[in-house]
């Protein structure tokens, strides 16, 4: 019974770290979605031209793209750092 504490803490901040992490990504949709949508739709009307679909399409995958990289840099940079002070 001793273990249960710590189990529940561990379960907990796996939660949390998870609802982080899906916070994050909604928040991250969101911003490509606004973003793009202000740099491709220059009047709004019921659908969307064929240009402006594909405006958005390339915006969303430039966005995401240098998101993956800053990413992976700021993670590299992280695992240096540590294992500098290691």
């Amino acid at each position: 019974m001793a273990g249960e504490p710590v189990r529940d803490t561990a379960q907990i901040m796996r939660q949390l770290k998870h609802q982080i992490a899906m916070a994050n990504a909604q928040e991250l949709l969101a911003n490509i979605s606004c973003k793009c949508f202000e740099k491709c739709v220059t009047r709004p009307r019921d659908h969307l031209s064929g240009q402006e679909q594909s405006c958005i399409h390339l915006c969303m995958d430039r966005f995401l793209d240098s998101y993956r990289l800053c990413a992976h840099t700021y993670g590299h940079r992280l695992r240096r750092e540590q294992s500098r002070h290691a």
